[in-house]
């Protein structure tokens, strides 16, 4: 795989998005950061703002959404416009990486959870990063495995989504640089 053809797509909002967009730079992959009118971000490189008209296309039912998740999600427009901005960015890549917690009903925490969760309805390559247990997770359609210890997923396709908790960690930071450099050194 040529760095040159490798897109990463993301939300540029502080945290994990933040750290997959400098991570990607460093490496010299390029980025799509997809976000709208009035949202709080951190990186600009590729920024992609979406109009009312295409956001509208990543609608989803937040009744559906806090039912699939067993949380109640605000039906407030900004929590809307996030999840419409996360439909994007999980459309776009091939496989889904993502910082945060799993949780014990197998959704992960947060507005995260919906990326987490849209990825595995749309059969994507999922790949998430517990930083509560310190460990690489993935998704194979039923439950999650988890990587051995020293082991970890690979960047494999051309187009891969970085997302993730607002609170990242020391050990989600890491895990983030060790993900570009087993894929790209």
């Amino acid at each position: 795989m040529k760095r040159e053809e490798v897109v990463l797509f993301s939300g540029g909002i502080q945290g994990a998005e933040a750290e997959f967009g400098a991570a990607a730079e460093r490496f010299g992959i390029a980025e799509v950061n997809f976000s709208f009118e009035g949202h709080n971000i951190v990186r600009h490189r590729g920024l992609r703002v979406l109009t009312p008209e295409e956001l509208q296309k990543g609608d989803v039912s937040l009744e559906y959404v806090s039912r699939l998740m067993n949380r109640l999600y605000s039906e407030s427009p900004a929590i809307r416009k996030v999840l419409q901005s996360i439909w994007y960015q999980v459309n776009s890549g091939q496989e889904i990486y993502v910082i945060g917690e799993i949780l014990a009903d197998n959704t992960v925490k947060g507005g995260t959870g919906w990326g987490a969760e849209f990825a595995k309805l749309c059969n994507k390559e999922l790949r998430v990063f517990d930083q509560q247990r310190n460990g690489w997770f993935s998704w194979n359609k039923t439950e999650w495995r988890e990587y051995r210890d020293g082991e970890g997923p690979v960047i494999s396709h051309n187009h891969v989504t970085g997302t993730g908790t607002r609170f990242l960690k020391a050990n989600g930071q890491k895990a983030i640089a060790d993900l570009f450099a087993r894929s790209f050194a």
